[in-house]
Formats: C-alpha cells, structure tokens, sequence
C-alpha cells in the first residue's frame, strides 16, 4: 500500500508524546522533591508510575485499535493524556502527581502502540524498516528539545508549567489526529473479539518464536534504556553537579547520537538484513554497558568515562528500536494491534522495573543505572543467540 511521504513524520509527532512525557520533566526531579519536601529519589517513582501506566494502556490500546480502527482510539488516548496532565500539574502530593502520570500514560500508549501497528498496516520488511527509521527520525526529535525545554521552563516558572505544556501538545496531536490521520484498518479486517478469544490471540503470538525472540530483544533493550533515562539526572546533575540545562546537552548528545543511528539503519537494512544488524549491534551495546559498570563500581569519578559508554549505548538503540518493531510483527498481520500492545506492556513493565530498582539505588553514584543497563544488555544478547 502507499502512503503519502509526511505521514512518518505525522505518525512520529504523534509517538513523540511518550518521549517528551519523560524527557522534559527528567530536569526538574530535584525541583519536585523540593517542592513536596520528598527525599532524594522520590520523583523517580512517578516516572515509574508513568512506565506501568504504559504497560497497562498498551495493552487497552492494541485491543482497541483491533476493534475500532486506528484513528479514533489514538484521539481519544491524547485526550484522557491531556485531561491527565492538567491534574499532574495541578497535584498537591507527589502521590498525587505519580497517580496522574499513570493515568496519562494509560491515554498517551495509543502514541505508541498505533503509530507502529500503521507502519505494519502499510508495509513489511525492509520498507517497514525504513518507514519505522524515519519515524525514529522525528520520534529522536523529542529527547533533544524536551530537556532543554523544561529547564528552560524552570527557569522563568515552577515544574508545574512543564504539565501544562504537555496537556497542549496532547490537544494539537488529537486535532491532527483528527483532520489527517487515515484508518489504515478497513472495517473487513477489524476483530471482533471477546475476552477469551482476545487472551487466545495474544496466547498465538506469544507462541510464535518470531516474534517471542525479537520482543525479547526489544524488552531487555527497553530495559536497559530506560535505566539510562531514570538514573541519569540523578547521576549527571547531582553526581557531577551539572546545571539542569548542561544535563540536557549531555541528553540531547545521546539523542543525537540515537537518531544518527536510526537513519544509518534506514540505509542498511537496504543491503543488510534486520536479523543481521541486530546480531551486530548486540555485542556493540553489551560492550558499552560492560565498560560503564566496570567504571562506576571501580569507584572512578570520571565524567568522560562514565558518559561515553552511555553515548555508545543509547546510540545502539537506534538500530536497536526499528529493527526489534519490524522483526517482532513480521508475521503478525492479522494482529499487528495485539501485537505491537504485547511488546510495548512487555517493554515497559520492565522500564518500570528498572526505573523503581535505579530508584531504589540512587546515592549519586552510576552504580545503579549502570548495573540495571548492564543487565538488560546480557538480556538483549541471550535473546539474540535464540532467534530462528
């Protein structure tokens, strides 16, 4: 099927609601707790919160965009995400703040899930590849701008304009949604399921050692990532006492670094298959958290040693994301809804996981974020060797 050129940039406007969600309020961690008198570590929970609240909606969301078609569930999930987020904004507790993060992740996952179930929609293989690397592209955007906008937010207000922000970016991609998004799900395709038959089709998928193995890949790879993205304004600004806006460059190179990634893979996979670029990259990215975990727990203190296996290991995720996605609902057609919701629960779960343990071991130290990192990268890697 063809699809017009600017929709991977619309589909990635859209995904970019999850990222920006994370990455714009990642500088103001030390400002929350202050504000609500919490200690050190307390505002990792409500990022936690937002991982689970994703868990749960991916899986709402497949099932719905199944039933329903592609285009309404995605407008009525950024409107419960901005309803969400004009309450995180409004909190009087971090609790409070915590239960409207999971709420608005709950809305927000439809920015996830359906995004990548059009992709599978409109192509396979390598054009899929190519479509989901230049989603990635504009999906890379966010991690850039999102830091250095909510500490400049910081600076001319409170952390709470950050909310306020997000609730109207959610109400111009539901307008966009509305006026430009196609349903790429004809009515004659769509499921009509009750619960049983649903837990029996996500029971056939998971049953599928395609997509078993690449899930696994992309889920320990989530896993590692999203350590990275709950230790490292801990580790950078109260471990190396930088500023909120020099974290957000060392953010914003990483990201960089990510998106440089993704649009080498949109060019590689035209020559080298996706299952032979994840078998390289595996090796690349347990290397880089290797060499983190040895350094932040041989008690060096050192900035460059500590973000240049950082860089190498988020930059791996560029090639990492598109070709997990694409491996993972090559032979799911018929569920590319479920099937996209499946790995997104499975990929934060395990974020959520990994952001209570970065949490839990916050001393200002990487030994925390590098640890969790390095488990998920053995993960990534023993779930390459099991791939058909």
């Amino acid at each position: 099927m063809r699809f017009p050129s600017w929709l991977p940039w619309l589909l990635g406007l859209l995904t970019a609601i999850g990222p920006a969600s994370i990455d714009m309020y990642l500088p103001a961690f030390s400002a929350i707790e202050t504000s609500f008198g919490a200690s050190p570590g307390a505002a990792q929970v409500t990022l936690a919160s937002y991982f689970a609240g994703l868990a749960i909606g991916q899986m709402s969301q497949g099932t719905l965009s199944d039933r329903f078609g592609r285009r309404n569930p995605i407008m009525v999930g950024t409107i419960i995400y901005a309803m969400a987020s004009v309450g995180a904004a409004l909190s009087p507790s971090i609790g409070w703040l915590a239960f409207f993060r999971c709420v608005s992740a709950i809305g927000g996952a439809a920015g996830t899930v359906i995004p990548r179930a059009i992709v599978r929609d409109l192509s396979t293989g390598h054009t899929a590849a190519v479509m989901m690397s230049q989603l990635t592209l504009v999906l890379g955007v966010a991690p850039i701008l999102a830091p250095s906008l909510g500490g400049a937010v910081l600076i001319f207000g409170t952390w709470r304009w950050i909310f306020w922000i997000l609730a109207a970016y959610a109400l111009l991609c539901c307008t966009l949604a509305w006026l430009l998004v196609p349903d790429t799900l004809p009515k004659d395709r769509r499921l009509k399921l009750n619960p049983a038959a649903q837990l029996r089709g996500y029971w056939s998928i998971l049953c599928e050692r395609f997509f078993l193995t690449h899930a696994a890949m992309g889920c320990c790879a989530s896993l590692s990532f999203f350590a990275y993205l709950s230790g490292s304004s801990p580790v950078f600004i109260r471990g190396f006492h930088l500023s909120p806006s020099q974290f957000a460059l060392i953010f914003g190179l990483c990201s960089m670094g990510l998106i440089a990634n993704s649009q080498v893979n949109a060019r590689l996979v035209r020559r080298i298959s996706p299952s032979r670029i994840l078998h390289i990259i595996g090796p690349i990215h347990l290397g880089a958290t290797l060499t983190l975990a040895v350094v932040a727990f041989s008690g060096v203190h050192a900035f460059l040693l500590v973000f240049l296996p950082v860089f190498v290991a988020v930059g791996c995720m560029g090639f990492l994301n598109p070709n997990t996605v694409v491996g993972a609902l090559t032979h799911q057609s018929h569920h590319a809804g479920s099937a996209s919701a499946l790995l997104g629960t499975g990929q934060f779960l395990l974020g959520a996981v990994g952001g209570l343990l970065v949490g839990l071991f916050t001393d200002g130290t990487p030994r925390g974020m590098a640890a969790v990192m390095l488990i998920g990268s053995i993960g990534l890697v023993i779930a390459d060797r099991t791939r058909p």
